[in-house]
């Protein structure tokens, strides 16, 4: 279900359908249905959003998640298509282990958390997803590990030292 679309800033974004859902509504006349869709958006390159939509209708619903995906971006430091360290992350109940993997492991993640990754560009990770499914609530786990990664770059800037003090032991 992944679209490569290119939009007027010829920039390339992958697209993701992570899940629909139907709720209804009981009124005089009968049931109303509404649809809401949750979709996740990247580049591949290290930026990726996820965004929410709620409609009458699912092309409608996954539209307006789109467009609140492309809004949500946020940049994630990779290293060399995984991870630099292992990260937990949660919200709610749903809670989210991540650690980097070696090449050619491959994306070891299941339902909202493979997305993610594969938007944003991440090709090699051991992940595991406890407590609640919800795919809302373990899109958002992983988008808060993520966005909380810091790069040794990062780290070497912020105490006023080189990347080497840093990365040795």
């Amino acid at each position: 279900m992944a679209r490569v679309e290119r939009s007027g800033s010829t920039d390339e974004l992958i697209e993701k359908l992570v899940a629909v859902n139907r709720v209804a509504k009981v009124v005089k006349g009968g049931r109303q249905f509404g649809f809401t869709a949750l979709t996740v958006v990247g580049d591949g390159k290290g930026r990726v959003g996820f965004g929410y939509g709620k409609a009458r209708e699912v092309p409608v619903a996954i539209q307006k998640a789109m467009q609140a995906a492309r809004k949500n971006l946020a940049n994630v430091a990779l290293r060399n298509a995984t991870l630099h360290y292992a990260l937990h992350g949660r919200h709610g109940t749903s809670r989210v282990y991540m650690q980097p993997a070696a090449d050619g492991t491959g994306l070891i993640a299941g339902g909202g958390m493979r997305a993610v990754f594969e938007c944003a560009g991440v090709r090699n990770v051991l992940a595991k997803s406890y407590g609640s499914r919800n795919p809302i609530n373990v899109v958002r786990a992983t988008m808060n590990a993520l966005t909380g990664i810091q790069s040794p770059d990062d780290i070497a800037a912020k105490r006023g030292k080189r990347i080497e003090d840093i990365l040795s032991p």
